[in-house]
């Protein structure tokens, strides 16, 4: 196989599962790990791919992945964690559900809840749990994102201000080797400080990949969270970090 094939076959890869090792690419092109580190440099170089230790990931700089794309990557792991989630809703709550596709599985797997009512700033995740008539749905209004169905700004932010949740679900684009959320719009990141200020219980939705990307606004720490749901034990500083903090980490 040509390199130019072989570079096209590992952005593919890539763009599906989020992330690949040098390892599971040698042993899939029978090529050598040299090979790979070469095809990941040369890709690197270009933009296509960003080199971490043992592989490479989709670039993230300061832009997000588009939601389609987010949406496939990692959707099985995504699903274990929703349904972890939904484990943590009771009857009666009310519950903020925020911006993302792990927190839109989220809202497939609290089909079948009942006495729910939900709080969200994530058109998807309402429109999702309209087949949901046992859950009463409260859209938070605001400027709404074409690009991943978001809604976003001050009249989000002011409609949240007027409630005090039981429980809010959201994710963040990327965690840091210090425990702080991370993500690329500010508009975003204001709305979800606002709710961890207005919820009684916060969980995390994250998946392993956020530990290999990169986001230019803090959101806030893992310390401001009560769980964390990924889908892989932290490394162990951060799970060190987490403990003292008194933050659940639960790997499903």
């Amino acid at each position: 196989m040509s390199d130019s094939l072989r570079h096209a076959d590992i952005l593919a890869l890539a763009r599906t599962a989020g992330k690949v090792t040098v390892d599971g690419l040698a042993a899939r092109f029978g090529v050598t790990v040299q090979t790979i580190r070469r095809d990941l440099t040369a890709l690197d170089s270009m933009g296509q791919l960003s080199r971490v230790h043992g592989g490479a990931v989709l670039p993230s700089g300061t832009t997000n992945i588009a939601h389609a794309e987010r949406r496939q990557l990692g959707a099985a792991a995504k699903a274990r964690m929703a349904e972890a989630a939904a484990h943590e809703v009771q009857p009666g709550m009310t519950v903020f559900v925020g911006i993302g596709t792990s927190t839109e599985a989220l809202a497939k797997a609290l089909l079948h809840h009942s006495d729910l009512q939900v709080l969200t700033n994530n058109f998807h995740v309402a429109e999702i749990l309209a087949a949901n008539s046992g859950a009463n749905l409260i859209l938070t209004g605001g400027a709404y994102r074409r690009s991943d169905g978001g809604l976003v700004g001050p009249a989000a932010i002011a409609t949240i201000r007027q409630f005090r949740c039981d429980l809010a679900v959201f994710g963040c684009s990327a965690l840091d080797e210090r425990g702080d959320m991370l993500d690329f719009d500010m508009a975003e990141v204001e709305v979800n400080r606002a709710i961890l200020d207005h919820a009684r219980r916060r969980i995390l939705l994250a998946d392993h990949s956020k530990l290999d990307r990169r986001a230019p606004v803090r959101v806030g720490s893992l310390s401001d969270v009560d769980l964390l749901i990924t889908d892989r034990p932290l490394p162990s500083p951060l799970a060190e970090a987490c403990a003292g903090w008194g933050t659940e980490v639960r790997a499903v």
